[in-house]
């Protein structure tokens, strides 16, 4: 009898995962390719051989603090449990906030060294003990105030196939198991705005509406990470529900904090990735582009570039993505082409709004995969913080009618999302 342990279909990676898509390549494009491939190992072998022994350019000391963009808060009282925790960015954000995490849930393994560092006491599940497909919830019904969690996003991503409920990866109906089970009096779900168009409204309807609108009111919306001083362009879509009504009444969604392209507010500017980061002026300064999560696709990869677009931008803010360093001093060493700033793990937990003290560590591949995969943590602590005034006042117990049931999940679905399920 074979006793070797199955590989779970969703936690695959590399070329044997069912989501591969290999490219369809010409000799020329693939010879162009192989030349590109040399010519960068070549460079980083007259690094590691000290031909580039000075730095090239300055080592930056960051103008942003991304602590100062979610002043921790005194602890409200409020238990949290965390699914799909990932780099921590929800989880730093509650954390700021003032809640107090009874567990975190993870597949992948690293994330109990990284979460596991940075609070000791914590109690963190990951690998195969933090597969959330294989847990009964409801040994924490009440102990939990405030369920939250980021599923993957690749089903429904524009960077992906976009396969929805097709996709093995799609965890959301887990994360809707995790509520009915656990009867949280709240509960978040944060995902990439690509879940709140069009094509998916049906999906959430069945997967996540129906399922949960009985015993909660739940409010849909779509935040920019910028609108709270993170100097990237990171949309973010996020479902918030509540089992009662008062305190759904009493949530207002985040509103900015800080804004980057008007000078006709008294709100705080947001810095552009040139600024935050302490490099010099070019003259020209703007936000980063989406940083891309380095475990998606079949390699090991340790670029942040999503699209040939974003590589303009980058190009023009004069920062290298490609080939990430593991510091700022081995970034200064290996210099880019055309005198760029290439950008070190450091560099992309500012650019995310991670704490410069957090945890996350080399393999560069792996450590992007948690800083690209994660929720900007200052806008998980906006979410954190409305959901702990609208559940500031005791629970109101009285029993909800059938008809204000239909009530509530009319005035919740689809409500402020800016014309995207029309």
């Amino acid at each position: 009898m074979d006793t070797t342990p199955k590989q779970k279909p969703y936690a695959a990676t590399g070329t044997e995962a069912s989501w591969h898509r290999g490219w369809i390549l010409t000799d020329a494009k693939r010879e162009k390719f192989r030349q590109t491939s040399l010519k960068s190992q070549a460079a980083k072998a007259r690094a590691m051989r000290g031909e580039c022994n000075k730095p090239k350019h300055p080592i930056p000391t960051p103008r942003l603090d991304p602590c100062t963009l979610m002043p921790k808060r005194r602890p409200n009282g409020l238990r949290a449990l965390s699914l799909f925790s990932g780099g921590g960015g929800l989880d730093i954000g509650f954390d700021r906030a003032g809640y107090e995490h009874v567990a975190s849930y993870d597949i992948l393994p690293l994330v109990a060294n990284v979460l596991g560092e940075a609070w000791p006491e914590r109690r963190v599940i990951a690998g195969d003990a933090g597969d959330v497909t294989q847990m009964d919830w409801r040994i924490y019904r009440e102990r939990v105030d405030v369920l939250h969690g980021g599923p993957p996003c690749q089903p429904f991503s524009h960077a992906g196939s976009r396969a929805g409920a097709a996709d093995v990866r799609d965890m959301i109906p887990e994360l809707v198991r995790a509520v009915v089970e656990i009867r949280p009096r709240a509960f978040v779900c944060e995902n990439v705005s690509g879940l709140a168009t069009k094509q998916f409204a049906r999906y959430l309807q069945a997967v996540l509406f129906e399922p949960l609108s009985r015993n909660y009111t739940i409010r849909m919306f779509i935040l920019e990470a910028a609108s709270f001083g993170v100097p990237q362009r990171r949309k973010r879509v996020f479902f918030v529900g509540f089992s009662n009504k008062q305190a759904a009444e009493r949530f207002c969604e985040p509103t900015p904090t800080h804004v980057w392209d008007s000078a006709t507010t008294k709100l705080s500017k947001t810095m552009g990735a040139r600024e935050a980061l302490g490099l010099d002026t070019l003259g020209f300064d703007g936000l980063a582009p989406t940083i891309r999560s380095g475990l998606t696709g079949p390699r090991h990869s340790t670029s942040v570039v999503n699209s040939a677009t974003s590589l303009r931008d980058w190009n023009a803010l004069g920062i290298w993505p490609n080939g990430v360093a593991p510091d700022r001093h081995a970034a200064s060493l290996f210099v880019a082409k055309g005198g760029h700033y290439r950008l070190s793990l450091a560099d992309c937990m500012v650019l995310q709004g991670f704490p410069a003290d957090w945890p996350i560590k080399p393999p560069v591949y792996k450590a992007l995969g948690l800083i690209g995969n994660s929720v900007a943590p200052p806008m998980g602590y906006a979410v954190a913080c409305a959901v702990a005034k609208a559940l500031s006042m005791p629970p109101n117990r009285t029993r909800t009618t059938s008809s204000s049931r239909e009530a509530r999940h009319g005035r919740a679905y689809g409500v402020r999302l800016r014309g995207s399920l029309k």
